[in-house]
């Protein structure tokens, strides 16, 4: 497996090499638990290859598609909707547009908005989007990679002090676990998969294995190789 080069900057282009066998369009998806640096690390694969970052820029691609005031989605971004009879998940062989009638203005109207502006991404270009089940959404779409990025609980504890989010370690953790459990929440409910498990995705990292640099190379390695595997799948068959 390839890691990346010590000491090279951290908005460096990737190397000729990380971008060979990379189709046109395709996706890489970043799940992550709160803390973990999911985010930056998203944001620093999209910028060294080259192609585009979605994480709040989704959220209000969606809010606007639905009609929605931005504020009121962030409110609602990555939470199960609460107003459905009997919570029924979307991922358990419900299919979820004959639901979003009945709460146009709540949770599960942003998914339904998210759902059909990742899907247009997939068709138009190459990104990364982090969070809002993309993977699952994107799981009939040829050329995508899923990572999941995770970490130790001391380690998130530390990034989220370290980034102002939380004025201590204890209060940091706590933080953690009720951010994780709405994320896992609004996961579980709409896919039939678990998040954070690794039978979900294609790659789980521990982000506190190594650096932010070698982490986003290691997994544009991953993507390149997996991406080409594919491709070359396609082609024998």
């Amino acid at each position: 497996m390839l890691l990346g080069v010590a000491g090279r900057s951290f908005n460096s282009p990737v190397p000729r090499y990380m971008q060979n066998n990379l189709p046109e369009k395709y996706i890489i998806t970043i799940g992550r638990s709160f803390g973990s640096g999911g985010r930056a690390v998203g944001r620093l694969i999209a910028d060294r290859l080259g192609i585009e970052f979605y994480d709040k820029k989704l959220l209000a691609g969606a809010a606007e598609r639905a009609g929605l005031n931005l504020a009121y989605s962030e409110q609602n971004d990555e939470k199960a909707p609460s107003a459905l009879p009997g919570h029924i998940p979307f991922g358990m062989g419900y299919y979820p547009s004959g639901w979003f009638g009945m709460a146009p203005a709540g949770a599960e109207s942003i998914y339904k908005a998210q759902c059909e502006f990742i899907r247009e991404l997939a068709e138009r270009e190459a990104c990364v989007i982090v969070g809002r089940s993309a993977d699952y959404i994107l799981k009939d779409c040829p050329n995508v990679v899923n990572v999941f990025i995770h970490a130790p609980a001391e380690h998130c504890a530390r990034r989220i002090v370290e980034r102002g989010d939380a004025p201590t370690l204890e209060k940091a953790m706590s933080l953690a676990a009720k951010t994780d459990k709405l994320r896992a929440n609004f996961y579980n409910f709409y896919t039939d998969k678990q998040w954070g498990h690794s039978k979900s995705y294609h790659l789980c990292v521990d982000s506190s294995t190594m650096t932010v640099d070698d982490l986003a190379d290691f997994i544009i390695a991953f993507a390149r190789r997996k991406l080409a595997a594919a491709s070359s799948e396609n082609h024998i068959g």
